[in-house]
């Protein structure tokens, strides 16, 4: 019987299903390298030998390839093994051998009852003090007063330095505003700042947010600026751009703390923080709050009243998006600038109540 087009396309199929896939080299790697979670930067190392390997082509002309000298590329190359892509992973720069502590018992003893003797000293002074009772010991430096001083906790405020060491801590993971890379697109930095104002005998808060590119911007007044209104503040600013914020940044103020950063760790928004008086950081939202005094607040519009106020500045707003000619938007408004550069759909969400 003969065979038909359509059996035979069929036989075909199921003789290619049960042969073993080929890939060659560079798919291999490639494929290898996913399954094994290999990082980004890792991966971009491994298209250097890859693109060598597929054009075979000179190190000097791979390195202009791909941006980089021929020392990064031997040094990476004498790393790389063709048999596991994690070796192409950065390493711990932690140094094999830390120093380590140098004095000894005898000056510990010995600097400890001097410290409780003098807490309110520095180690200067106790250096000082120091060497005019044990001459013999020369040994003895301020670093190492310095580390008797934190071993044995010997602080005038306990409580007040674990603040201060833990407040350093803190400091030292936030990011700096300056490190973020700013891509030209709405919702990609939100920045935020509060104004106070004094009302008769009560002080009020008002919380401000602008988009840095498209200058889209929310303000609301709260009667305390803790951390529980922030919270609002963001949920409010969220909703209203329809979850279309990717970083914040501020000036790292008490009411960016504690449930607002908590939120954003929940809404996947990473947090950037301006640099200590550097106001020109967050300067297009100190622009924003200088057009919100001069343009609403100065005009009679202030009241200590949150719930009349903000239906004032509720209807401000909504000016401030739809009409008000922007000089950095070539005098479109937010709302303009937005729809003509990026696509929106003229029928705006209805998101702008108070």
């Amino acid at each position: 019987m003969p065979t038909t087009p359509r059996v035979a396309r069929f036989n075909h199929w199921m003789a290619a299903q049960s042969r073993p896939l080929q890939f060659n080299r560079v798919t291999r790697l490639r494929r290898v390298a996913d399954l094994l979670g290999v990082s980004r930067r890792a991966k971009a190392r491994l298209a250097w030998f890859l693109w060598r390997d597929a054009h075979q082509a000179t190190i000097a002309v791979t390195c202009r390839r791909f941006g980089i000298t021929p020392k990064t590329y031997h040094h990476w190359a004498h790393r790389f093994d063709p048999t596991n892509p994690r070796t192409l992973e950065d390493r711990p720069t932690t140094p094999h051998r830390r120093r380590q502590r140098t004095h000894t018992p005898l000056q510990y003893e010995r600097l400890v009852a001097l410290r409780r003797q003098y807490l309110r000293y520095g180690k200067e002074k106790l250096l000082r003090l120091y060497r005019a009772r044990f001459p013999e010991d020369r040994t003895l430096s301020t670093w190492k007063v310095q580390c008797i001083i934190a071993a044995a906790g010997l602080y005038y405020h306990p409580a007040k330095n674990a603040r201060t060491q833990a407040k350093r801590r803190r400091a030292e993971t936030k990011k700096r505003v300056t490190t973020l890379r700013v891509r030209h697109r709405t919702g990609f930095l939100f920045c935020l700042d509060t104004i106070v104002r004094y009302g008769v005998g009560t002080k009020r808060y008002i919380f401000t947010a602008i988009d840095r590119h498209a200058k889209l911007a929310f303000a609301r007044m709260y009667a305390s600026k803790n951390t529980s209104n922030a919270r609002d503040f963001l949920l409010r600013l969220h909703h209203l751009v329809a979850g279309r914020i990717e970083n914040v940044g501020h000036d790292n103020g008490s009411e960016f703390q504690g449930a607002f950063a908590e939120t954003c760790r929940r809404l996947a928004i990473p947090q950037y923080h301006s640099r200590p008086q550097t106001p020109k950081d967050n300067a297009v939202n100190e622009r924003f709050n200088r057009t919100l005094q001069d343009e609403f607040l100065q005009l009679g519009n202030f009241t200590t009243d949150t719930v009349r106020f903000n239906h004032r500045l509720t209807e401000w707003l909504v000016e401030y998006n739809f009409n008000r000619p922007h000089q950095t938007l070539g005098y479109l408004s937010p709302i303009q600038f937005i729809y003509r550069h990026h696509h929106l759909l003229p029928m705006y969400p209805s998101s702008t109540a108070p």
